[in-house]
């Protein structure tokens, strides 16, 4: 049975996101790297998101995430569409992978940091949420 996917506003996952299993999913693409991040999130851009899904599968159970919060600029495209393209590779392998949650972030990345939610700007390939 495919999982539902629900909506999330910035500041519930805020206060959401201080808890060690959930993981925040960047589906952005080039524009993660000069606008900037959700502090520890994992990115995973929409433009190979479909080729990577086992990763992100293997980084959740590794991690002991499950709950996952996907997210673009908007959340009006990219991240419904790759939440929903998540939720369908665990329903057609039948896999659950100890993932309860699939959320989207309202108003994405854009919302996140114009109501002054904390922002990273690290360059490194992985954030380690230490902005």
């Amino acid at each position: 049975m495919a999982k539902t996917i629900s909506y999330i506003t910035g500041s519930e996952l805020l206060t959401l996101k201080e808890r060690a299993n959930v993981a925040i999913v960047d589906v952005r693409d080039d524009e993660r790297s000069y606008d900037g991040h959700i502090s520890g999130s994992l990115h995973f851009a929409s433009d190979s998101f479909q080729d990577r899904i086992p990763n992100l599968v293997q980084a959740a159970k590794a991690k002991g995430k499950d709950t996952l919060v996907f997210h673009c600029a908007l959340s009006q495209v990219r991240g419904p569409k790759c939440a929903r393209r998540f939720a369908d590779y665990l329903a057609e392998r039948k896999e659950e992978a100890g993932i309860k949650n699939i959320m989207v972030l309202e108003r994405g990345y854009n919302g996140w940091e114009a109501s002054g939610k904390p922002v990273c700007r690290c360059t490194g390939a992985t954030c380690k949420g230490g902005c």
